[in-house]
């Protein structure tokens, strides 16, 4: 008996597309993004976390009802207004305010900046450069900046917003690696669990209107809130 394949619709990217998203979302991009937890680190000071099921469920709730599924709805409104000024600019100042606690807002804004700095320069492009004039030094959201290069560079936008969420679930791995601590097989474990999860969240961030956006992650707003008076911190958010 024959076994049915799943089909699989798949968006081919150029080279130098693939090549710009690889290097963009790469935990090498000098961002900052190692330095960040959203909250993790208070969850597993308060023993809230504490195994790799955890971790994958505390960023999961990151992805799909927090500040990663705000990132997500933004990329994707911010990608598709990349080619009007006006429209894009608005999106990227609801973006730079959409933050329920001061660490979570450096978190976004500090890797836009950087972001934005470093692409500038490593792959230059003249809707980067007149974004910065206008912007100056407004606080900008790292997935605003990062929607406008890929716009810019011609990486369609399905594929960048899913390696734009699997950075964020890496990253955040990442975090849960070192503070629970986890081996690094837990770690991919806990990454394999998540990218089962990110299509479903891709999907819906991309039917996702501007006025129906909001989070329900009380905890993760919490955590990040009580992160800024914890006795030891290893990450600044």
């Amino acid at each position: 008996m024959s076994i049915p394949m799943p089909i699989i619709t798949t968006t081919m990217l150029a080279d130098a597309a693939l090549h710009r998203l690889l290097a963009w979302t790469s935990p090498s991009y000098p961002v900052g993004s190692f330095t960040y937890s959203h909250g993790l680190e208070t969850a597993v000071e308060d023993g809230r976390v504490r195994t790799a099921a955890d971790v994958t469920a505390y960023i999961e709730a990151v992805l799909a009802r927090g500040g990663g599924w705000v990132d997500a709805v933004l990329f994707v409104h911010a990608h598709r207004a990349a080619g009007d000024a006006a429209a894009f600019d608005a999106i990227a100042e609801l973006a730079a305010a959409f933050r329920g606690s001061s660490e979570t807002a450096l978190e976004s804004r500090q890797q836009g900046g950087s972001f934005l700095s470093v692409t500038r320069k490593a792959w230059p492009h003249p809707a980067l450069d007149a974004f910065a004039q206008r912007w100056g030094d407004q606080p900008m959201a790292h997935a605003t900046v990062m929607a406008l290069a890929c716009a810019a560079h011609a990486i369609p936008l399905e594929p960048a917003l899913h390696c734009w969420l699997h950075a964020t679930a890496a990253n955040l791995v990442s975090a849960g690696v070192r503070l629970v601590p986890l081996g690094q097989t837990d770690g991919q474990l806990a990454l394999a669990a998540l990218s089962h999860a990110i299509p479903a969240i891709a999907n819906k961030a991309l039917v996702t209107a501007l006025d129906d956006l909001g989070t329900a992650a009380p905890d993760l707003e919490l955590a990040s809130l009580a992160h800024e008076t914890l006795y030891t911190r290893l990450f600044r958010s």
